[in-house]
């Protein structure tokens, strides 16, 4: 009989089940090497990870024991550590002693780290980490850090990262998962200048907008028109959305337009500038000749249209603006003020270099995810999936 020795460090890289199995067996440890043809003294060994079996020993020990060789011996997953830039902002060690739960996403040449809490309160329980960081000590938003990863790299190469404030970006994901492969999609919530800034940056794949421009009666492309440089970037509707002032059921203030936001007893929540709401709420105010400075609650900011829904549901405020589904899901009355359409801007580099963002935009047109995102209520996707033709 003869043995493969190695170092100590190198058997300890492999998963040895010869013991738990072979006991499984009822075999003692003289019986296996009799049947195998080695001494009792080898099995021992083997056992404790002295020495690593020569492929022709290792065939016989499965062989005795009607087993794969796979079954005995594996190798032990070594950590697997990427870099990346940050995104956001750590807990320092002070007051936080664990490892922090982070995404990670490759965008472009980059790699893209943030943190789950970032996706919010519900979904930062909900949206499982892709590694982890453990040295949080004073690092700023930009800096390299170091992730030991916890799934594997080809998942995290299929991961869509997409910008925006449409909490049914999530559904895409699922749905894409259902009918073509594992892809992640992971929303992170901002308003619409803000993700198209971020996608400028490279921070994200894509970004979403609904930003209405009065003067033409079209949405987005006039501020795209504005903000983006060259042709290198498509622009596809996610869906048509109504867009309104939400308040608690039955309206007891009775709130219909932006001049009753200047009532004693009503209390605005407001999103942040760059957002569509407050685009929307800015236009509205100053058709009616009402200065912010006389709603109470303008300097009130949350950052989606869920918060703003959460906010008057909990009684917080009477007012603020959202889409319907939002309203919907919070029992509250919508009062509509406009329809504008949600669009979804994307470099075309990254259809080409990323592994499955072109699904993205297939599932986004196919007729189960129509369906779903329409009974949510307030969602018109006759056009989900078309191109917009536009020029810089």
């Amino acid at each position: 009989m003869t043995f493969h020795e190695q170092p100590q460090e190198t058997a300890s890289a492999f998963s040895n089940r010869l013991k738990a199995i072979r006991t499984q067996r009822g075999l003692s440890q003289g019986d296996l090497a009799a049947r195998a043809g080695i001494t009792r003294q080898a099995i021992s060994a083997i056992e404790s990870n002295l020495y690593l079996p020569t492929t022709a020993v290792a065939l016989k020990l499965a062989s005795v024991l009607a087993c794969h060789v796979e079954d005995l011996f594996s190798l032990v997953p070594t950590e697997d550590i990427v870099e990346g830039t940050l995104i956001g902002h750590l807990p320092s060690t002070e007051t936080n002693s664990h490892p922090v739960r982070v995404k990670v996403s490759s965008v472009g040449k980059r790699t893209i780290v943030r943190p789950v809490t970032d996706l919010g309160e519900q979904l930062s329980f909900a949206v499982t980490a892709d590694g982890y960081v453990t040295d949080t000590n004073r690092t700023p938003s930009g800096s390299t850090v170091h992730v030991t990863l916890s799934r594997d790299r080809d998942a995290i190469e299929q991961e869509i990262s997409v910008a925006g404030c449409d909490p049914a970006i999530f559904l895409v994901g699922e749905h894409l998962r259902r009918h073509k492969d594992r892809t992640t999609v992971v929303g992170w919530t901002m308003g619409s200048m803000a993700a198209l800034q971020s996608l400028q940056r490279g921070e994200v794949h894509v970004a979403g907008m609904h930003l209405f421009d009065p003067v033409t009666s079209e949405s987005n492309l006039p501020f795209l028109k504005r903000s983006l440089k060259g042709s290198g970037y498509e622009v596809v509707t996610f869906a048509t959305w109504e867009e309104g002032l939400l308040v608690r059921r039955g309206n007891p203030l009775s709130i219909r337009t932006a001049t009753d936001l200047v009532e004693p007893m009503v209390t605005l929540v407001n999103r942040e500038e760059g957002s569509g709401a407050r685009l929307l709420l800015d236009q509205r105010l100053r058709a009616s000749g009402v200065e912010p400075a006389h709603v109470r609650g303008y300097d009130r900011i949350v950052s989606s249209h869920v918060e703003v829904a959460r906010a008057i549901a909990g009684r917080q405020a009477e007012v603020g603006i959202a889409i319907r589904s939002a309203a919907q899901q919070f029992n509250l009355d919508f009062v509509p003020l406009q329809t504008a359409r949600y669009d979804l801007v994307v470099p075309k580099s990254y259809l080409k270099s990323h592994p499955t963002l072109t699904h993205l935009f297939e599932t986004l047109a196919s007729r189960p995810f129509r369906k779903e995102i329409e009974a949510l209520g307030g969602y018109d996707t006759s056009e989900t999936g078309k191109v917009r033709a536009w020029h810089a």
